[in-house]
């Protein structure tokens, strides 16, 4: 006999049946509370509610757990690729080398933008953020691709799903060269997905862009760290824009719009600001110092996070590509100086410890990125590139889940209660 959670509400017994994942905490089912009893739940920023099933990702914050489909996220950023990652979040298995073949082939193939989104793209001033850009140009994508819109066909929606991933990239290039006032490079074919990003973005077209290996490494990783995270607020946006029954386009320009918020995507933007606030390592005590007082508004960027009470898995892997790609460019800069001493000092003060206030994925990808050459501005834009496949599978997820509704989420109303309107001339 399965498990039930018992309710007693205003006089009233009411029992739910208690729902057991494959691994991770129980979850009461109370899809029939309403009818039943006429209340809801109040569960502000949706801590304790499950909003949906899923078999993507599993996060257990409290243990430093996350897992892709089952695999942990340390194995796949060390021994896979993004594109690995990206098959296996779409399909539910790892690919054999042929089906891997195929879908890198796919990909490929679909990287080019349609030649009109250029002049699209002079619209925009050349000091917009590459985040407004991009969604933009990806809301416009919709009125591009009229074969791939139609949600009930499962073709139209893998088609679409590899369109959106294959053209993020080029899309997110696009806008950084369009800010610097260069002309934009076509993709090539002959380039892994990440080393093509990387040419559209750094290379010109009067000499030969050579990708350097470390850099695309490490640039994979990220993608890989950052490409789902089970129902974040981005995710979660992308499921309810999409429960409406909207256009795969519209659906993953409206997780976009959210990843843009700096509670979320811009992280890793506030985390290297920080380390150019520090800008020296003699003056980390002092601001660790600030960090532990509590009448001082100044936090410590980077660390600790929302879900994870212990260490970040995604950031131990980050903590040892932040020193490859130092060593491979020479890089020489105080931030990141005081970026290194900075981890050393956090994880061996009490403090710190105590709270598990750890660095965690952000903090280190804001000073990779910041090293490889890349903008503050376009920090974002890069996680957007990455969580595209997980926002296009966690869409096709949704959109296959024949219980699936339309997003409807309750309120506690505190307002006035009913009362009659009294005409201006009374008032």
């Amino acid at each position: 006999m399965s498990d039930t959670a018992k309710l007693q509400i205003a006089g009233k017994d009411v029992e739910y049946p208690v729902l057991k994942g494959s691994t991770g905490p129980d979850v009461v089912d109370i899809r029939k509370l309403y009818a039943q009893t006429g209340a809801f739940t109040y569960d502000p920023g949706f801590t304790s509610t499950a909003s949906c099933e899923s078999g993507l990702t599993f996060i257990d914050g409290d243990e430093g757990v996350l897992l892709h489909r089952g695999y942990p996220i340390g194995q796949l950023a060390e021994q896979s690729s993004f594109m690995e990652v990206s098959y296996l979040l779409l399909n539910g298995e790892l690919p054999s080398q042929a089906e891997l073949a195929k879908f890198e082939n796919t990909i490929t193939r679909h990287t080019m933008l349609h030649e009109q989104l250029a002049t699209f793209y002079r619209g925009f001033r050349r000091d917009a953020h590459p985040m407004a850009v991009m969604c933009g140009v990806v809301g416009a994508l919709s009125a591009f691709y009229h074969d791939s819109t139609d949600i009930t066909d499962p073709q139209q929606r893998m088609i679409a799903s590899h369109r959106l991933i294959a053209k993020m990239p080029t899309i997110a290039a696009m806008a950084y060269k369009y800010s610097v006032g260069q002309p934009f490079l076509y993709p090539k074919n002959d380039l892994s997905y990440t080393g093509n990003f990387l040419r559209m973005t750094f290379g010109v077209p009067a000499e030969e862009y050579e990708v350097n290996p470390v850099v695309e490494k490490a640039l994979d990783r990220i993608f890989i760290l950052h490409a789902d995270h089970e129902q974040n607020a981005s995710t979660s946006t992308v499921r309810l824009a999409g429960s409406s029954g909207a256009n795969p386009f519209a659906c993953i320009a409206a997780g976009i719009a959210c990843l843009w918020g700096p509670a979320h995507g811009g992280a890793n933007e506030a985390a290297l600001n920080m380390l150019h606030e520090i800008g020296r390592p003699e003056r980390i005590p002092e601001f660790i110092a600030r960090a532990k007082d509590k009448n001082d508004p100044f936090r410590l960027m980077g660390f600790g996070h929302r879900v994870y009470k212990n260490y970040d898995p995604r950031a131990t892997v980050m903590q040892k590509t932040v020193r490859e790609v130092f060593a491979s460019l020479n890089v020489s800069d105080p931030v990141f100086e005081v970026a290194l001493q900075l981890e050393e000092m956090a994880l061996k003060d009490d403090y710190f410890v105590e709270k598990k206030l750890f660095p965690n994925v952000d903090f280190y990808s804001g000073v990779i990125l910041s090293a490889i050459g890349f903008p503050t501005t376009m920090f974002t834009a890069l996680f957007a590139l990455a969580r595209t496949v997980g926002w296009v599978a966690q869409w096709n997820e949704m959109i296959s889940d024949p219980e699936q509704k339309i997003g409807r989420p309750r309120q506690l109303y505190t307002g006035p209660t009913q009362r009659d309107y009294v005409p201006v001339s009374q008032r």
